[in-house]
């Protein structure tokens, strides 16, 4: 069975990667694994996980992760929104819409690790952009009808969940903290995600959409 191993930025990717992502690609013959990018290693104690600090120790971990053989595709579940500056690409994104910007920023970090079988994945601009897409379920979650309304709005006006952008204080996390301060990232989102499922999430999310079919493109080739 071909093996697919996603590196998570925190603990809420994680949550995602296994009670939706996994159970997902399972039905398409496909074994995934996930880890999560390890911050910082103590001389002592356990590895402190979860959150981006600097490309270099990424990039590291990715390496390492390249170093199981047994992996046929490394790809990757971190925020756009908040990468570090100094991430390949970073620095010269284009000036057109956000989905060239990110696709970009992958390309860059593609050719920076330079190994077929690395296929880095930004979500576009934060996974609560799928919970976003999720309005009725973050309603019925909540019991809060003018919370749902509220986040339709948000996605209506953005014309998309994915263009929901990347503010310090407009991205899709702060505007969900702001419309409901007791909202639980690591526990409600997953719900959320799980509730409307893969398949919403990309018809809904273009960039999305396109990283689940080069994930089964490189998944073919490499097998």
């Amino acid at each position: 069975m071909r093996r697919l191993h996603i590196l998570c930025e925190g603990q809420t990717e994680e949550t995602v990667v296994r009670e939706v992502i996994e159970p997902y690609l399972l039905s398409f013959d496909v074994y995934v694994t996930w880890s999560i990018f390890t911050t910082k290693r103590p001389a002592a104690g356990p590895s402190h996980r979860g959150g981006l600090s600097t490309w270099g120790r990424l990039a590291s971990e990715i390496r390492l992760l390249l170093g199981d053989s047994s992996i046929t595709i490394l790809t990757t579940m971190l925020d756009y929104y908040g990468l570090p500056a100094e991430v390949p690409g970073m620095a010269t994104r284009p000036s057109s819409s956000p989905h060239d910007r990110v696709a970009h920023v992958e390309r860059a970090m593609a050719d920076a690790i330079n190994d077929p079988r690395f296929l880095p994945h930004l979500v576009l601009h934060e996974l609560e952009a799928w919970v976003l897409l999720g309005h009725e379920a973050l309603g019925e979650l909540t019991g809060n009808d003018a919370l749902a309304q509220a986040v339709q709005a948000i996605v209506a006006q953005a014309q998309g969940a994915e263009l929901v952008n990347d503010g310090v204080s407009t991205a899709p996390s702060k505007r969900l903290m702001r419309l409901y301060p007791r909202y639980r990232k690591t526990s409600d989102g997953p719900l959320v995600i799980a509730e409307i499922g893969i398949d919403a999430i990309r018809s809904a999310c273009p960039h999305a959409d396109a990283w689940f079919s080069a994930v089964n493109t490189a998944l073919k080739q490499e097998s």
